[in-house]
């Protein structure tokens, strides 16, 4: 779901700059969103951040799409 994304994702004020970060670690939903546009597979991102899960990926993909969805409702078209 749209807000399963809120028990991968947490931000905290002194955590890396305030950036929503993965759980309790220091890697950023950026990082990850990063890594899949460059081409990366998800297999491959698992590969590199073996402290990192599938649903990970997805809560980022989920947050990345809920950040869209919030400025298309306030962006005028």
């Amino acid at each position: 779901t749209m807000t399963g994304y809120k028990n991968h994702i947490i931000i905290q004020p002194g955590k890396r700059g305030g950036k929503p970060c993965l759980r309790s670690m220091r890697i950023t939903a950026y990082d990850v969103l990063d890594c899949l546009a460059s081409g990366m597979s998800e297999a491959e991102i698992l590969e590199d951040y073996p402290e990192l899960t599938q649903d990970d990926i997805r809560a980022c993909l989920a947050f990345a799409a809920n950040r869209e969805h919030q400025l298309s409702m306030i962006a005028p078209a």
